[in-house]
């Protein structure tokens, strides 16, 4: 059995796709935040901004169908939510 927690899935975003559209910081502005090159990035538990290319964070349980739909809607299709236990994307571009 899985913990409940940021553990389960794990987000990132895909600066060089980002269009920068703004529906994931819609959806849920805890995990994402425009930086002031006009582009999406994570946001780590404390509330930083994650620059490094591919950084991912934890999605806040509460927050889990924000950030999938917002994976779903994206324009950029630039956002990959993956399980933390195996990196397998549960949504984004290359999920199944």
């Amino acid at each position: 059995m899985m913990r409940a927690g940021t553990d389960e899935l794990r987000v990132w975003v895909d600066q060089d796709l980002c269009t920068g559209d703004g529906l994931c910081v819609q959806y849920a502005p805890e995990v994402f935040e425009f930086d002031i090159d006009g582009l999406a990035y994570v946001k780590d538990p404390a509330g930083e901004l994650l620059q490094s290319p591919g950084a991912s964070t934890g999605v806040p349980s509460r927050l889990r169908l924000e950030v999938i739909d917002a994976a779903k809607e994206c324009p950029g299709d630039c956002i990959h939510v993956v399980r933390a236990h195996d990196e397998v994307e549960i949504a984004g571009p290359d999920a199944d």
